[in-house]
């Protein structure tokens, strides 16, 4: 990425008001990043949800400061990043609507299809030590990559067993590179960047703040395939990370307990409700996200038997490569204004190239 380009994603990320929604509504409208300061005030306030406020804080100078340090810090570190529109970008992250638009990474982080989230509670019992790193152990030979929080209990649990058994892991923090939170973990830094990395969307100096936690597990959730909840309370992160995860669509499996068992009552209540598959064995899961199905090669299709104009062959092969997608997800990945997307998405079901599903979701 250019460093100009750079500086104006980062320039984006400090405006005060514009989270992540409306950073990439505000991209997809323009057409650049870089445009979006270049721009009238006049024509922006014209975007939906854009008002004086938001451009006021846009062109603060405040912004391009932060923004000047940041960008110095990075090119000082070689700090390496992905941007939400770029190839290095996680494929699975890319289909969450509200998932960075920036991420920095450290370490050794290469991702497959193959990646599932393992979080719980920061209490951990013996029970739940022992099932996790069973799970991880069984499920080795499939040589998952394992994501999770590097927090106490559960996090820190599953990231060993990943280590032990020789996988890819990855630890998702609520903070800068700069530090490490907990401080207790600075051990385990070596041994995650040998064979796996870290992940963040704050800057270096940012601190471990309530928040961000919570803004962690977004990620936690987005990037994986499915989410495993070992041991939770009736409230925690871990449940928060499960309701995110069923947000996106994804598979959430959670480990049952003693009804007496208080950190077995969130993951309990998940199964109860429907919230979650039962898991108990590293077989649910495979069975689940069919690991244990070698993949059949389909045929790729050279021709349709109606015709495609331009845009529509695009949205074609955009849900023919990445699968069932969101509205808002096409329309931002194909540079389309949601309103157009959906009148063009009506002609092609019509034509019986598109299939609608629940939730505002597409498929070919």
């Amino acid at each position: 990425m250019k460093k100009e380009k750079l500086l104006a994603v980062l320039r984006l990320q400090a405006t005060n008001n514009v989270g992540d929604i409306l950073a990439k509504k505000l991209i997809s409208t323009v057409g650049d990043v870089e445009q979006i300061f270049k721009e009238r005030t006049t024509t922006l306030q014209k975007i939906n949800g854009i008002g004086s406020l938001i451009t006021t804080n846009l062109f603060d100078k405040k912004n391009l400061k932060l923004a000047e340090e940041e960008l110095a810090y990075i090119e000082k570190n070689n700090t390496q990043y992905s941007y939400f529109l770029e190839d290095n970008y996680p494929s699975n992250l890319s289909q969450c609507i509200d998932s960075p638009i920036l991420l920095f990474n450290d370490g050794n982080v290469a991702l497959s299809d193959k990646v599932i989230s393992i979080v719980g509670t920061r209490n951990i019992s013996a029970y739940g030590r022992d099932f996790c790193n069973q799970l991880v152990a069984d499920l080795a030979e499939y040589n998952p990559i394992i994501i999770s929080g590097f927090a106490y209990g559960i996090d820190i649990c599953a990231h060993k067993a990943a280590i032990k058994n020789n996988l890819q892991t990855i630890a998702v923090l609520a903070h800068g590179f700069d530090q490490i939170y907990p401080k207790t973990h600075k051990k385990y830094i070596n041994q995650v960047n040998e064979k796996g990395g870290f992940l963040t969307e704050f800057w270096h100096n940012q601190n471990p703040q309530r928040e961000n936690f919570l803004k962690r597990n977004r990620i936690v959730a987005g990037i994986s395939k499915a989410t495993i909840i070992i041991e939770s309370a009736k409230k925690g992160g871990s449940l928060v990370t499960a309701d995110i995860a069923n947000s996106y669509n994804r598979d959430v499996f959670s480990v049952p307990g003693r009804t007496t068992d208080l950190y077995s009552q969130g993951c309990n209540n998940l199964i109860k409700t429907n919230q979650a598959h039962l898991l108990t064995s590293a077989e649910d899961i495979v069975k689940m996200l069919n690991w244990d199905v070698s993949k059949k090669q389909i045929p790729k299709q050279e021709t349709l038997f109606v015709e495609l104009n331009e845009t529509e062959q695009k949205i074609y092969d955009y849900l023919q490569e990445n699968g069932k997608q969101l509205l808002d997800v096409i329309a931002l990945n194909c540079h389309l204004p949601t309103y157009k997307l959906a009148s063009i998405l009506v002609q092609m079901e019509l034509k019986g190239i598109v299939k609608p599903l629940p939730g505002k979701m597409f498929e070919v």
